[in-house]
């Protein structure tokens, strides 16, 4: 094995210069290694972006790719007799990934906790009992899944909205359409100020660069983002007032303390960061803790059954003939096992890319031959095309040298950019899939200039409203 990299030139050579400086991985961008791993990264992505149509999980082929990157990346490192440097590599970037995993994981399964105690789903008949117009309804769901987004994933935010809109839109369609992109726009905004809305700014507060008050400096950037399109859109609504519903709202017991819990788990997330100097996922899972002991509170002491009819808890689990079971580990159990191990794909997978050599030259060229501000620019656009999480990742994995306001530019960018195509972000590709033949690729396409004006204006006014970071 130790003659492999003798055979091979290039490979000598950079297991010299490494062994020389231990600190410095080896350079393989040109080597048929950093090649083969940038093929099977752009395969294994092409696969995940169109799992609607293969119907195939999108973390299976990340997660394999991501497998095979780092099975090279170790054959070359132990035939050169450094493998504990790959091993040490690897380990950094899991790390990282824990990290993320477990704060998702604690926020996912308080939300799921939320759907069960019907918090979502009462929300949703309120809205259809009041009898709003066509046009009250697109501001309402906007700045509803604005608010929504920025303590929610944009997933679950604009899969709600969605529900009500093709609910109160079902003789609509126009209306739904519109709609549809107003919520995408909408959710990707609400989560850019805030370190607990979106995959980027929570990947940006756990890394550091940017400290937890400093986000909330791109709430009005954010809102300029979402409302620019949507008064434009408004115009495109029509006038019409839908039928209201009838159905009667029902929440079951609990669901008023585990919003609370929630807040508190996230109150102590932000306290363990700023205070205690420990990782915001420590503080999340202590939050945990709250909802398993508001579970073991919920067994022991059954409750009323909230004035339900016989025939409306049939398909609820009971206990003592009037309790509504509530189980915290089956919300765990049902998280989105699927988002969270595409995740782990496409980190790892970055982070093998990365320590290949291939991020550090993207860095040198977006960072070190254009202006910083035309490269955040481009980052938003490219994350229409890439999930942001992923280039967010890929940036702070350069750790280019720019400033605060740099950072939060980039931050707006990621977040908002994804807006502007329909399969941009998970809030675009699980609408899709809700409103079937209804919100697709190309109706959505066909509002990207209007998305843009947003996109620039969100921009303008975050240079406008926070100079002094520059």
């Amino acid at each position: 094995m130790a003659l492999i990299p003798l055979c091979l030139p290039e490979l000598a050579l950079a297991v010299e210069n490494a062994i020389a400086d231990p600190q410095q991985p080896l350079n393989l961008t040109m080597h048929w290694v950093g090649y083969l791993a940038i093929a099977i990264f752009v395969v294994a992505y092409i696969l995940a972006m169109f799992e609607e149509v293969t119907e195939l999980r999108k973390s299976k082929p990340m997660v394999f790719a991501a497998s095979l990157i780092w099975v090279f990346i170790a054959f070359i490192y132990v035939a050169g007799g450094m493998g504990e440097f790959a091993g040490q590599a690897f380990r950094a970037s899991l790390e990282g990934f824990a990290e993320l995993f477990l704060f998702i994981m604690v926020s996912m399964a308080y939300l799921n906790a939320m759907e069960d105690r019907n918090v979502f789903e009462n929300l949703r008949i309120w809205l259809l009992s009041k009898n709003f117009s066509y046009r009250q309804l697109f501001w309402i769901t906007g700045w509803m899944s604005f608010a929504l987004s920025s303590v929610c994933n944009n997933l679950t935010t604009a899969l709600l909205m969605g529900a009500v809109l093709l609910a109160m839109g079902k003789d609509s369609k126009r209306f739904i359409t519109v709609s549809c992109v107003n919520v995408v726009i909408a959710t990707n905004a609400g989560g850019s100020f805030s370190p607990f809305g979106d995959i980027t700014t929570l990947l940006v507060w756990q890394k550091g660069v940017v400290p937890f008050i400093s986000f909330y400096s791109l709430l009005i950037p954010a809102m300029v983002n979402f409302a620019l399109p949507a008064a434009i859109m408004h115009f495109w609504i029509p006038k019409e007032r839908p039928a209201a519903a009838s159905e009667a709202p029902v929440i079951k017991r609990g669901a008023g303390i585990i919003i609370f819990l929630f807040l508190m788990t996230i109150i102590t997330a932000v306290c363990f960061e700023n205070f205690l100097e420990l990782p915001p996922a420590a503080g999340m899972l202590m939050g945990l803790t709250y909802l398993k002991f508001f579970s073991y509170y919920m067994q022991k002491t059954p409750g009323k059954n909230n004035g339900l009819s016989d025939t409306d808890t049939m398909d609820i689990p009971v206990v003592d003939n009037n309790y509504h079971a509530f189980d915290v580990f089956k919300n765990v159990a049902n998280l989105e096992w699927d988002t969270l191990l595409f995740f782990y794909g496409v980190m790892m997978s970055v982070a093998g890319l990365s320590f290949l050599g291939y991020l550090g030259l993207a860095s040198h060229f977006l960072y070190g031959e254009i202006d910083p501000t035309i490269a955040n620019i481009l980052v938003g656009i490219f994350s229409a095309f890439i999930d942001n999480g992923t280039i967010m990742y890929a940036v702070l994995t350069m750790q280019p040298d720019i400033s605060q306001g740099q950072w939060l530019l980039v931050t707006l960018t990621a977040g908002v950019g994804g807006s502007l195509l329909a399969i941009g972000s998970a809030a675009g590709v699980g609408l899709m899939g809700q409103a079937k033949g209804i919100y697709t690729f190309s109706t959505h396409l066909k509002w990207m200039p209007v998305i843009l004006i947003g996109y620039f204006g969100s921009i303008a006014v975050h240079f406008l409203l926070n100079a002094d970071y520059f």
